[in-house]
């Protein structure tokens, strides 16, 4: 019986001494972001029709910071245009990257994009999942402001430290 009482009371213990370090394992993060945001100047070597923007993210959770994209027109829709390229989402200590594809309404300035994240480093390394940009364009601005919003999900382990 005492034989019993000594295991009983030394398994609990021995579990502890031979688990490894904790680990967090992916989780997933819903986004439901604001940004506010503008056009931006062309750079050199920029292609014709490429339209580039910068924003500022707002509630972000793990996006929180800013933004930079470039988009190539791709075609015609009959009230407007179809658009592709990456937006870069710079946080404290990371990046994601999403390829979005969409469209942008010229009659309103309504637009929308979505797409997968292609890139990630820092904190969000190996991060995947889906985003989608929901906006407006204020097509009287000749700075071209617009605000959006910013949903979808991101998976990734952040107890990795941005280590794979």
């Amino acid at each position: 019986m005492r034989r019993v009482a000594v295991l009983a009371l030394l398994l609990p213990l021995l579990t502890l001494v031979q688990a490894g370090p904790a680990t967090a394992g992916v989780s997933c993060h819903q986004i439901n972001a604001t940004a506010a945001g503008q056009t931006a100047p062309p750079q050199a070597g920029d292609p014709p029709g490429l339209i580039r923007t910068v924003a500022q993210i707002r509630g972000g959770g793990l996006l929180q910071g800013t933004t930079e994209a470039a988009f190539q027109i791709t075609g015609s829709t009959p009230t407007g245009i179809t658009f592709t390229g990456d937006i870069t989402f710079t946080t404290n200590r990371a990046t994601l990257t999403v390829h979005l594809d969409g469209t942008l309404d010229l009659a309103t300035g309504e637009f929308e994009a979505s797409g997968e994240v292609v890139e990630a480093t820092g904190k969000l390394d190996g991060a995947t999942g889906t985003l989608t940009l929901a906006g407006v364009l204020n097509l009287l601005d000749p700075a071209g402001s617009f605000t959006e919003t910013v949903s979808g999900e991101i998976c990734v382990d952040l107890g990795g430290n941005g280590k794979k």
